[in-house]
């Protein structure tokens, strides 16, 4: 199993309260991801999704119940172990923290700095190691071109998409995506998650996407987690999430998600027009 929770409860420590008196982020939930599996996180601003992929990627501790990350408690082992069991997972940011004055393809190999010594890691700032990687992550999510580009000179969806290219260079075997196409115009966020999946495809990890888009979730993934105010309301097959849950799931939000129309089935999307 790549992650299994139960009964989990995670809070807010930036409150300013103490750890046991501070309002719980993530209620109570209980979710097992098996490798390959492919979901997404969907429900209204607020709900958890972000805090939800922190705490799969090890970034926040649970307060209460049972977390294991393929088969270990990773606060239960020491901070050198967790490091490397870290480095077996990618979270993918919204907004990817790429340093404005760094070059594109520098960005993209930094991937790579896990599993580098600090002197391999020094060098590949001054001289990019293996930058023909780079430029082949680069041209699957249609940005060739910007491969010596500086980062401050991209556009948000080009940065967005140039956080995800780092993605395929990590050895990680689950993939985390927070939004990975909240930046994209149609066609771009089609060719997007299509390359998300078949990379996850490609080495049987785990994907969990969330996303606000509820159309995409529902064309793309086979399985839905709709979150709210913390809690999970459901997690089933898109076959069975009805438009009356996804109405339920938004309700009194102040954007309403349109339902999923039928020309947007996986099967029909137009990958030839992102490029």
């Amino acid at each position: 199993m790549s992650f299994l929770l139960e009964q989990l409860t995670v809070r807010h420590l930036a409150s300013g309260r103490a750890a046991a008196q501070a309002p719980a982020a993530l209620h109570a939930l209980d979710l097992a991801i098996a490798p390959g599996e492919q979901l997404a996180l969907i429900g209204p601003s607020g709900a958890g999704k972000t805090t939800l992929l922190a705490t799969l990627a090890c970034a926040h501790r649970p307060a209460e119940g049972r977390f294991e990350v393929f088969g270990q408690d990773p606060w239960a082992l020491s901070q050198g172990a967790r490091h490397r069991l870290r480095a077996r997972l990618f979270l993918a940011p919204q907004t990817p923290p790429l340093p404005p004055r760094q070059r594109v393809v520098t960005a993209v190999l930094a991937a790579r700095l896990p599993h580098m010594s600090l002197w391999q890691a020094f060098a590949s700032l001054l001289h990019p190691a293996d930058p023909d990687a780079a430029h082949a992550a680069l041209v699957r999510f249609g940005l060739g071109d910007k491969l010596y580009a500086r980062v401050d000179r991209l556009s948000g969806g080009e940065r967005q998409r140039c956080g995800l290219a780092r993605l395929l260079l990590s050895s990680a075997e689950a993939l985390l995506a927070d939004e990975p196409i909240s930046a994209l115009d149609p066609a771009l966020a089609q060719h997007t998650l299509a390359t998300l999946q078949a990379e996850a495809r490609s080495r049987n990890a785990a994907l969990v996407c969330s996303l606000h888009q509820v159309d995409m979730a529902r064309a793309h993934f086979p399985r839905l987690v709709g979150l709210r105010a913390g809690r999970i309301v459901f997690d089933a097959p898109r076959e069975a999430v009805t438009d009356a849950m996804i109405a339920a799931l938004y309700e009194n939000d102040s954007v309403q998600p349109r339902p999923a129309q039928p020309h947007e089935s996986p099967d029909r999307i137009a990958v030839g027009a992102c490029f």
